[in-house]
């Protein structure tokens, strides 16, 4: 019986994960320069713009996480298409301490939105009239410890 406690009482200290909802909180697509732009051969720069933002909900231990990209492709000196998503999920994150939250926030979460903001970012760009873009793969655990260490350096610098 005491065994059956002391398993109880370790699993009360794990840390929690778990993904409520994963929806399209903002979106937008601009073609400033069509129909004009369909009449010259498509061959694109293509930039991304990515950032994340997170915000603490109400009840304790959950937290919404918000991912934007913004995706815009130029001929020449001419904006082709401008396309911004801003890919939001709804996540229980309870028994982490502060460093293990802040990762999970700033890495694991976007890890787990970008997929959805790619696809709705491919979706817009062809129902556009474009030929399709497949955004690459990001390494958000990479980014966040670059952020990380950025901020260390800037809290050092200030001291």
């Amino acid at each position: 019986m005491a065994e059956d406690n002391t398993q109880a009482q370790s699993n009360e200290n794990q840390p929690e994960f778990a993904i409520l909802r994963v929806y399209l909180k903002d979106v937008s697509f601009e073609t400033p320069n069509s129909p004009q732009i369909f009449k010259d051969d498509w061959n694109p720069e293509i930039s991304m713009q990515l950032g994340s933002k997170v915000d603490p909900l109400e009840e304790e231990d959950l937290y919404e996480v918000a991912l934007s990209v913004t995706v815009t492709a130029k001929q020449g000196d001419k904006t082709g298409f401008l396309a911004e998503v801003e890919q939001a999920g709804i996540f229980t994150l309870k028994g982490f301490d502060k460093a293990q939250l802040g990762n999970m926030l700033g890495a694991y979460c976007p890890n787990v939105l970008y997929p959805f903001a790619r696809e709705a970012i491919s979706d817009l760009v062809v129902k556009g009239g474009f030929p399709q873009v497949l955004l690459a793969p990001i390494n958000f655990d990479s980014l966040h410890a670059q952020r990380v260490m950025e901020s260390a350096g800037q809290a050092a610098g200030s001291a």
